[in-house]
């Protein structure tokens, strides 16, 4: 109760009886603190390299501690992305929020291959099991059977069991042309060494500054790519693109993705 008459005083939100609406400026706040949760996840996962299962909570902490103009900011360093971690539309600045992606895997009933597009982070207690099963957003899957005990899937070389109701927050979609593409490709990290290969795509995975660090290497489609230099640990491993030599670690590289040619 307290909560909620401070809230009005503040003039974020009107109540009329017991029915509770967000004013114009509560609305506006709303958008800001899920823009900021969404962009703190993508900059904890793909920058502090922070476990997926951890960054909720974390960004849950920090949420409220940027202003308008540091949130932007924030934004403009990742590259602008679309998405967070687990698949969820970020807004933009102007407060625009895109449409969420896909349906349950419990509801999709073709025998095709699909897109993960959202891995649901509440309860936790799921999304741990969703992540000690291997899956993660932006992999192709297939389901193989299904009853009301389980759900087994495969994404060609390994196969995942899920409870109906742990599947039920994970969402897919049919695959897009990018996705297509990548049937006759294969992980840059798995070309031999001084085989080339030519860039067929970067996973979806890559997102924000990453991506954008990609494109600047010259990474884009079509770009001919190959390991030069051998690295005794193995990791960074050395590529030579558009007359340059570059580092990627393994992560890195299994997000590209190549034609052997």
């Amino acid at each position: 109760m307290r909560l909620i008459e401070t809230m009005e005083t503040q003039g974020l939100l009107e109540s009329r009886g017991a029915i509770l609406n967000l004013t114009t400026e509560g609305e506006r706040w709303a958008m800001h603190v899920v823009r900021a949760h969404r962009l703190w996840e993508r900059y904890l996962t793909d920058e502090a390299r922070m476990p997926l299962e951890k960054v909720h909570g974390e960004s849950e902490r920090r949420e409220h501690s940027l202003t308008e103009a540091q949130l932007n900011d924030l934004d403009a360093a990742l590259g602008h992305p679309m998405r967070d971690p687990h698949g969820d539309p970020i807004p933009t600045r102007e407060g625009t929020l895109l449409k969420a992606e896909g349906m349950p895997l419990t509801s999709w009933q073709s025998e095709g291959p699909a897109r993960i597009v959202h891995l649901e982070d509440e309860p936790a207690l799921a999304f741990e099991q969703i992540l000690a099963a291997g899956l993660r957003l932006g992999q192709t899957i297939r389901i193989l059977d299904r009853n009301s005990q389980r759900i087994l899937l495969t994404d060609g070389e390994t196969e995942y069991r899920l409870a109906p109701a742990v599947a039920a927050n994970v969402s897919v979609s049919a695959l897009p042309e990018s996705e297509i593409a990548k049937a006759s490709a294969i992980p840059l990290v798995e070309l031999q060494h001084d085989q080339r290969g030519e860039i067929v795509i970067l996973d979806d995975a890559v997102q924000g500054f990453t991506r954008r660090r990609f494109l600047d290497l010259g990474l884009t489609p079509g770009t001919t790519i190959y390991p030069e230099l051998q690295n005794f640990f193995g990791d960074p491993r050395a590529y030579r693109v558009r007359g340059t030599l570059i580092a990627l670690r393994k992560d890195q590289a299994a997000q590209i993705w190549v034609k052997p040619v």
